[in-house]
């Protein structure tokens, strides 16, 4: 376990290192093709304002997009006993629990850290699980909370935007015809190139970067997880039943997949569909957990 979470961490701030090479990269070559080198400063701004305004708020998007209640102690004791027992044991506030009346098991965590924390669960989840399985997963939404995933995908959000906007302003720049007298003139005819390029590809590569990120930490909180409960059995088997449960979540769409402990909208793909998913395989998840 010690070794996967290492691992997992290694694996995010690799990424995180790539990412902003990229951003450093296409604003340099930004700058030069356009001689317009403050404009990557307004994109960066722009970025983060939108993205972390979002983010505030982003607790009560979510659960308003998802149809969740505030769950009732005396109608959902087991469910409240297993946060808070899971709480104390990772040292963390008891979040805010919520309850989504649908049949399909699947849960989520949000919250901008561990003091404004919210993990919701289907009522699905509740009936087909039993109590180390439901532990497993409680204690996987716990790990996201632990280490502030919420606002770390929220930093790959800016970066993802700021690629994009940069991406967006160059195309349009080429477009227009913006400095055409630089490119004609030998090395700037190269430079244009590699920033027309990279205006096209830096947007795809920037989200596959971000999937692969989202992926990454879904292993690091099943490994830490894992720790929590101190039984790696336990979450593996809940994630085989939620595989297998071929019902899709109802209130669940592409904006809030991704904060799901499995994918609710039950897409399977090739290995192109795997590149742009938020969730690795379950089977290697299931497979990593059996490991430990």
């Amino acid at each position: 376990m010690y070794q996967a979470i290492s691992s997992n961490r290694s694996k995010s701030l690799l990424v995180m290192l790539l990412f902003v090479a990229v951003i450093v990269g296409l604003g340099y070559v930004f700058g030069e093709v356009t001689h317009l080198h403050e404009l990557v400063a307004v994109a960066a701004v722009f970025a983060i304002i939108s993205a972390f305004a979002s983010y505030y708020y982003s607790d009560r998007i979510v659960l308003a997009m998802s149809r969740a209640r505030p769950a009732e102690r005396s109608e959902y004791l087991g469910l409240y006993n297993a946060v808070e027992g899971l709480s104390i044991a990772g040292g963390l506030p008891t979040p805010r629990i919520y309850v989504i009346n649908d049949t399909a098991p699947n849960a989520f965590a949000t919250g901008r850290d561990p003091q404004h924390a919210v993990i919701a669960v289907t009522t699905g989840l509740m009936q087909k699980l039993d109590r180390q399985e439901l532990e497993g997963v409680i204690a996987h939404e716990m790990a996201h909370i632990k280490d502030y995933d919420i606002r770390f995908m929220t930093i790959v959000a800016v970066l993802v935007g700021t690629v994009a906007l940069l991406s967006d302003w160059m195309l349009r720049i080429f477009w227009w015809g913006g400095g055409d007298g630089d490119r004609r003139r030998g090395g700037g005819a190269a430079l244009a190139l590699i920033g027309l390029l990279l205006a096209i590809v830096a947007p795809l590569i920037a989200v596959m970067m971000q999937m692969a990120l989202s992926r990454t930490r879904e292993y690091l909180a099943d490994a830490e997880g894992a720790m929590l409960t101190r039984y790696p059995a336990g979450l593996a088997d809940a994630l085989e039943k939620l595989d297998a449960d071929t019902e899709p979540l109802e209130v669940a769409n592409k904006a809030t997949a991704h904060l799901y402990i499995v994918n609710p909208l039950k897409e399977h793909g090739g290995m192109l569909n795997n590149l742009f998913s938020t969730h690795p395989p379950i089977e290697e998840r299931v497979r990593r957990l059996r490991a430990m």
